[in-house]
């Protein structure tokens, strides 16, 4: 048991019969009455983000994870096989943990939040930036930059965003994983 003083962004805890990670806290001391800990947290089984206040005594099951390294082998009707990167062990994970699933490719390291004395996948974390080549797209523009028009460009691995339009076929772009978005182009 540990006490909200403990609190910290990416804290682990148990709360309401699941496991929640701390997204942000603030300590909060007002003038008048006792002090609390107002804090967003989200749920790592379901992706559902809360809000909370705990008083400042009060008591908090701290969940104690791990992160571990895996390298993205392939897919098929059971789900996404990973393999540990220090173990070669294998690690067939469902699609629920992963979000980003579609801009996944093989051979991406990603890491995976694991609850450390049951060793149950928690959920899945993308690298921020991926780079990853345009398979289709309609011919570019060139010097059509002024504006912030887009297009819609498929990616290597099948995922489809949106792009500017003098973004060709076969070049190679910069993602944001977290929206899914473009950000720049990457030369060669």
């Amino acid at each position: 048991m540990a006490n909200t003083s403990e609190i910290r962004n990416g804290l682990c805890i148990e709360y309401s019969n699941d496991i929640y990670t701390v997204i942000e806290f603030l300590h909060v001391k007002p003038g008048k009455g006792p002090a609390f800990v107002r804090t967003k947290l989200k749920s790592l089984t379901s992706g559902k983000i809360i809000d909370n206040t705990f008083p400042s005594s009060h008591k908090i099951t701290v969940v104690r994870v791990e992160r571990r390294k895996f390298q993205y082998l392939y897919k098929d009707d059971i789900g996404y096989h990973f393999m540990d990167n220090e173990t070669y062990e294998q690690v067939n994970l469902e699609e629920k943990l992963l979000e980003k699933a579609d801009l996944m490719k093989e051979g991406s390291v990603i890491e995976v939040l694991f609850h450390a004395e049951k060793d149950l996948p928690l959920t899945v974390d993308m690298p921020q930036y991926l780079n990853l080549a345009i398979t289709y797209t309609e011919p570019g523009l060139k010097g059509d930059t002024a504006t912030n028009a887009m297009k819609p460009a498929t990616l290597e691995t099948g995922a489809e965003i949106r792009v500017p339009l003098f973004i060709n076929e076969g070049d190679v772009i910069k993602i944001d994983t977290r929206s899914s978005s473009y950000v720049e182009r990457v030369k060669r």
